[in-house]
This record gives C-alpha cells, sequence and structure tokens, in this order.
C-alpha cells in the first residue's frame, strides 16, 4: 500500500464524468444528442484536485477527452495545471477510447515511476475494472471517482476507496464567515498595489494634449487573487477531515497540504512569521490539542 509519503496520479476520463452529470440534470441520453456541441462547465475540477492533494503530492494531473467540445473550461483545467490528452472519436457515434489510452498510461506510469502511490481514476465505467487487478497487484492504492447515477458498482467495488462526485462537492464545512471585530488583523499584501489617482490637468481644447511618456501600466489580470488565509486553511481542516472520516487531524500535516493546494500560500504574505502564528490568529476558525504524537487541530464547531 501507498506510504503517507508517496506521490498521486489523478486520471481523469473526462468525458465520461462531464456525461453522467449532463445525464443527471437533463435526463438520460440528453448527452448523447448534443456530445459534438460546445459544453457548459459542470465540473468541479478544483473539489477533485483538492481531495487529491489531501493524499499526497501530486505528479501526474492527466485528463482525456475530445477537447474540441469542452473549450469552456479552459479557464478551470489551466488553474488546476491539468495535462490534456487529445482523443478522437473514431467515427460519428463511436466511443473516443479515452478509456483505453487512460488504462495504457496509468500501467506504463507505474513501471516507470515508483514513487507514485496512489492512483485515483476519474469515471466510472466498468472498463476500469481489468485496470484495478494490475493497480493492486503492483502494490499501490487505487482510488476511483464517479457521479452517483452513472457509476458501475461493480468498478466501484473493485477500488481500494470509492469517492461520489457529489459528496467531494459538497464537504462538511460551515460557510466562511467575515471575521470578527474581536479577530486580530491580518494583513493580506497585494501582487500590484495600487495608488492614489492623480488628478488630471485640464487641457483647453485648442491644444492637443501632449504623448504620455510614463510606461503602460503592467497587466494583472492573469495575477493570483489574494485569499483570506481563514478560507484557504478551513477548506484544508475540512478536507483533510473527510478524507480521514474524523474531526481532528494532525497538525503537522496541514500546512503542507495547504502549500499543496496553492503553491503561492505563505504565512509571511499576511503579516506572520510562522504558521503557529498565523493559526494562533484565528481561534474563531481552529481549535488545537494535544495529540499522543503530536498536536492535532480541527475546524471549531
Amino acid at each position: 500500500m501507498a506510504r503517507g509519503d508517496e506521490a498521486v496520479a489523478i486520471y481523469w476520463d473526462f468525458e465520461n464524468l462531464h456525461a453522467g452529470l449532463v445525464d443527471e440534470q437533463q435526463g438520460q441520453g440528453a448527452y448523447l444528442a448534443s456530445r459534438f456541441r460546445p459544453q457548459d462547465a459542470l465540473i468541479d475540477i478544483d473539489s477533485i484536485v483538492e481531495f487529491a492533494l489531501s493524499l499526497g503530492p501530486l505528479a501526474i494531473n492527466r485528463a482525456f477527452a475530445n477537447w474540441l467540445s469542452f473549450n469552456r473550461y479552459r479557464q478551470a483545467l489551466l488553474q488546476s495545471a491539468v495535462e490534456l490528452i487529445q482523443v478522437f472519436p473514431p467515427g460519428a457515434a463511436g466511443k473516443n477510447g479515452a478509456d483505453i489510452k487512460l488504462c495504457l498510461d496509468a500501467l506504463d506510469d507505474m513501471t516507470r515511476f515508483p514513487h507514485i502511490g496512489t492512483i485515483i481514476v476519474v469515471g466510472g465505467d466498468s472498463d476500469y475494472m481489468p485496470l484495478s487487478y494490475k493497480v493492486k497487484a503492483a502494490g499501490r492504492r487505487l482510488v476511483g471517482i464517479g457521479s452517483r447515477r452513472s457509476t458501475n458498482q461493480h468498478w466501484a467495488k473493485s477500488c481500494h476507496e470509492f469517492k461520489f462526485y457529489e459528496a467531494l462537492v459538497t464537504p462538511a464545512v460551515e460557510t466562511v464567515q467575515a471575521p470578527s471585530d474581536k479577530s486580530p488583523p491580518l494583513v493580506i499584501t497585494s501582487a500590484a498595489p495600487t495608488e492614489a489617482p492623480v488628478p488630471e490637468a485640464t487641457v483647453s481644447s485648442a491644444e492637443p494634449r501632449p504623448p504620455s511618456t510614463d510606461p503602460p501600466a503592467p497587466d494583472v489580470s492573469s495575477a493570483a487573487p489574494v485569499v483570506d488565509p481563514r478560507e484557504i486553511v478551513r477548506k484544508a481542516l475540512a478536507r483533510l477531515a473527510h478524507s480521514k472520516g474524523e474531526p481532528w487531524v494532525n497538525k503537522a500535516g496541514l500546512r503542507p497540504y495547504v502549500q499543496r493546494m496553492d503553491p503561492t500560500f505563505h504565512e509571511s504574505n499576511y503579516g506572520f512569521g510562522t504558521f503557529n502564528d498565523l493559526l494562533a490568529s484565528m481561534p474563531e476558525v481552529v481549535e488545537i490539542r494535544k495529540g499522543e504524537f503530536d498536536h492535532e487541530v480541527r475546524l471549531r464547531p
């Protein structure tokens, strides 16, 4: 079985999960009737990636689909650094063969990369059952993810652990509340500090405005948003507790998971010298106790 320090590989049968969600919302057969049209974004990619990160560092994040129909997922896929594998369907009504390509890649990666301890397959087809036998024989952990309505029960039972997509996108976590007046202030630095606007000089209509010599303003449209640390800590604790099956989790594992969720995270961004100081500043969010081997932390009830 996988050790806690081993890496995780995700293989998405993207069309399989998306089709299941479309049929759940619009009725059986709705996806087949529209599969070659642009598809609305339904999959919460962040929730699946965050769950995967709670199992270990992510080594492979690869998705298989005919991406001509899934352009509306572009931003979410880029944000989660998903490697896209194009799989064309061989005919007007033929399968795209993503399941075969996915299985071959997973087997090849297990052979070449011994540090991968957990294999996650996002898809609900029974076609993945032969893969489960190979993954188990190789001593790796297999986790499946699929929608409740479209997942084959035999495939789900063949995994070491199976998560229904609907449960992953609605973890048991309270809504993030605004900090109370008694909470210590947090210093949130912005990647692009703004300056006070300078009033324009009055220019006569008879005199043309001289060309500006100021350098162009930097493009910050793609800059990472500054996240309230209470929000990311709350989300991380909820995910870890959901994966572990109990509210108390080891405090030592919290910061590495937060950093896997957001590689730009650092406590100094919020004016704190250590992660412990950051946790101490949010007593309304977290509760800490002494465990058998290490301190433990949970979301405050």
